[in-house]
C-alpha cells in the first residue's frame, strides 16, 4: 500500500518478477501480469486478512505508519 493512494481501497502485491494490484475487498486482481497460482495465493490471503487491509489503508490515507500483517509466506 502507498500512503494517500487512489480509490478502491488496494494493495500491490509482487511474485517472482511480476506484478498485481488487487482489491482489498473482495481480493480480485484489478490490473497485472501474476500467474494464476499466485493470484489464488494472494486473494486467499486477502480474505484471510481483510479487515488487517483496510484498517492499514484507512492508516495510510492518514499518513500513519501501516502494521505488519503476516505474508502468505509467513514472514
Amino acid at each position: 500500500m502507498y500512503f494517500d493512494d487512489h480509490y478502491p481501497p488496494h494493495f500491490d502485491a509482487e511474485y517472482q518478477g511480476t506484478e498485481g494490484v488487487f482489491s482489498v475487498v473482495d481480493g480480485t486482481m484489478l490490473q497485472g501480469d501474476l500467474p494464476r497460482k499466485a493470484v489464488v495465493i494472494v486473494s486467499d490471503w486477502t480474505t484471510d486478512h481483510k479487515l488487517e487491509l483496510l484498517e492499514n489503508w484507512n492508516l495510510a490515507k492518514t499518513h500513519r505508519p501501516l502494521k505488519k500483517i503476516q505474508g502468505a509466506d509467513n514472514d
